[in-house]
């Protein structure tokens, strides 16, 4: 297929950011036959890897691999467990687990290398990634690296960081935070109680693991395992919160880069804070919001201006206006949705949920459709007049039906993954399965970037965020409240604080996606000016991260990891997906959902693993 997406080839992987631009002045749409040359222009000479980098990471020995067959993950993988330090300021003492999983280069007469791959999260699995590189991965690429995803550590498949004793003492801390976002009083107070016992358990029952987790530990275990490979400069793919680690290995090790190209770009100054903006939460600094807002308020007006024969929102009249109607009326209040044949209430709907699910339908390059039918749908449910018989009346039963549908088709298959990690526990000896998801990503998010102290706070600070990205400033701006600082107590010592403009001894490759609804293009932007020896690629396409949604962007980016060759600059993509480009009929459409089960109650963090 010509879009090589991975939506759904990992299970529970979906993969943030200062206000984005809508375009590259004078650049030019990029011929997919030329998307690529080899760059001429002078730059200063590479900067070197630090002496105390060096300390730390050369003097540590060569991990013993005992690779074993894997292909339970996919065809032909062999998998490992790294032992690296705990602590790089104690190369020999305590080690952590790092899991690896390795996908051979079926070219093996012709290989370049050893090709790194992250998907995000903080928190997103590694090893899984790399399983479902040939789903995703041009063949080309495939054929000359050997693909390698680790799961950073804390997380997944390596030993993993435990905040609490058991998992009943996890759900019942974490109980407030079983909403998208925090919208009436009540939600507030068990939101914040919530959090202020997350950072305490991670500062306490969580240590040492917890206070070793930052991004520049992660980079630090790439880096010995790169060594471990025999690679002599790393090769390195990195989406979403990935492009984190990227930019902080090309920083730390600035003379070890190959090449390492970075998609769907955290602005790197707000992720890690400064003295300067540290009173305003990371979730919220990074601009997320501001790109989501953006994003959906296109999408709405693209769908008034294309019409009812192409969006099924517009039928209704102004989409904007629209919009603001079903929201206003769910922020006054939540919508019951009743089962058409018994009449019970099956779930009620509210304006978080909401939110919620178009952040979600957002993250795919045909999301606008998404929206599109939710929006519809959602409405219909909200129109409560209409009389029996009555095409609205039809429309209406319909929604209850579809959207009842899609609830049932969700429990179900969340019913199964518990029932398998059970039994999979009770294997084991272990009755309960106890699901680490959480403090895996937090415990990356807060030892990475400063917050403000008291979760208390957070409360006006997403009343400011609801100003300057309406809906969802506010749902990202909540997902850092557990780190705020009086409670997440505990630090990684050894944690990147910048700078973010060390000269590499290759280019890096950034690629920025006008209207990614979790890394805002203007993250591409800062971090591609900040770099001095790097090429900004920016894509016209929809959705989160920019690979595989055109054959620009794709061969670009698969010719600079073969090739280290950098598409012409100014190069402008243009997304193969494009709002409402379709009748409805020839998308054999008409009035029904498209087949997808309903998002996460928790919204999608920068690339993360959705929460429940």
């Amino acid at each position: 297929m010509n879009r090589r997406r991975w939506w759904g080839s990992l299970t529970a992987v979906t993969i943030a950011f200062a206000v984005a631009g809508t375009g590259v002045a004078g650049s030019a749409q990029a011929q997919p036959g030329r998307a690529a040359q080899t760059v001429t222009t002078a730059t200063p000479p590479g900067d070197a890897t630090s002496k105390a980098e060096e300390r730390r990471v050369d003097s540590v020995p060569k991990p013993k691999l005992s690779w074993f067959d894997c292909s339970v993950f996919s065809p032909g993988a062999e998998c490992a467990t790294a032992q690296l330090p705990l602590d790089y300021d104690q190369p020999k003492g305590a080690t952590t687990g790092v899991a690896v999983l390795r996908l051979k280069a079926k070219d093996q007469k012709r290989k370049i290398g050893t090709l790194f791959l992250n998907p995000g999260g903080p928190g997103g699995s590694g090893v899984q990634f790399a399983a479902a590189a040939p789903y995703f991965l041009s063949p080309d690429v495939v054929d000359r690296f050997d693909i390698v995803g680790m799961d950073p550590r804390g997380t997944n498949f390596s030993d993993t960081v435990r905040c609490w004793p058991n998992l009943g003492a996890q759900v019942n801390d974490l109980s407030g935070l079983n909403v998208a976002f925090p919208f009436t009083a009540k939600e507030t107070r068990d939101y914040v109680r919530s959090s202020e016992a997350f950072g305490r358990a991670c500062s306490t029952t969580g240590k040492p693991l917890s206070g070793s987790m930052s991004t520049a530990e992660v980079a630090r275990d790439m880096d010995v395992l790169r060594r471990t490979f025999g690679d002599d400069k790393l090769t390195y793919l990195g989406f979403s919160y990935g492009t984190y680690l990227g930019n902080v290995y090309a920083n730390l090790f600035p003379d070890r880069v190959r090449s390492v190209a970075i998609d769907g770009v955290l602005d790197p100054v707000a992720w890690a804070g400064t003295a300067a903006n540290a009173g305003v939460p990371q979730t919220q600094r990074i601009k997320s919001g501001e790109g989501a807002a953006k994003a959906l308020h296109e999408v709405l007006v693209r769908c008034g201006t294309a019409g009812k024969r192409y969006c099924m929102l517009s039928e209704y009249g102004n989409p904007v206006k629209t919009y603001d109607t079903i929201m206003g009326a769910l922020k006054k209040k939540s919508l019951a949705v009743r089962d058409p044949e018994s009449g019970d209430v099956v779930f009620t709907i509210s304006y978080a949920d909401v939110t919620s699910w178009l952040l979600d339908d957002l993250y795919a390059p045909s999301g606008a459709a998404y929206v599109d039918s939710d929006l519809t749908f959602v409405l219909s449910l909200l129109d409560q007049q209409a009389a029996k018989g009555t095409a609205a009346a039809q429309r209406q039963a319909q929604a209850r039906s579809a959207l009842l549908a899609k609830v049932k088709a969700q429990r179900s298959a969340r019913a199964v993954a518990a029932d398998t990690k059970t039994r999979q526990r009770a294997a084991s000896g272990f009755a309960f399965p106890y699901d680490n998801a959480p403090e895996a990503f937090q415990s990356v998010l807060c030892t990475d970037g400063l917050n403000p102290p008291r979760a208390q706070g957070w409360k006006k600070y997403a009343a400011n965020a609801q100003r300057t990205a309406p809906d969802f400033g506010p749902l990202w701006t909540w997902a850092s409240a557990p780190c705020a600082s009086s409670t997440w107590t505990v630090r990684d010592e050894d944690a990147y604080r910048g700078g973010f403009s060390h000269v590499t001894a290759n280019p890096v490759l950034v690629v920025g996606n006008y209207w990614d609804p979790a890394t805002n293009y203007a993250g591409a932007v800062t971090a591609a000016r900040l770099l001095p020896n790097s090429q900004l690629l920016s894509s016209d396409s929809w959705g989160h991260t920019a690979y595989g949604t055109s054959p620009c962007v794709t061969r670009a980016v698969d010719r600079y990891l073969l090739s280290v060759a950098l598409p012409d600059r100014g190069t402008r993509c243009v997304g193969d997906d494009q709002p409402f480009t379709e009748l409805l009929s020839s998308l054999n459409r008409g009035r029904s959902v498209p087949s997808r089960p309903l998002p996460p109650v928790v919204p999608p963090i920068p690339g993360a693993v959705p929460r429940s």
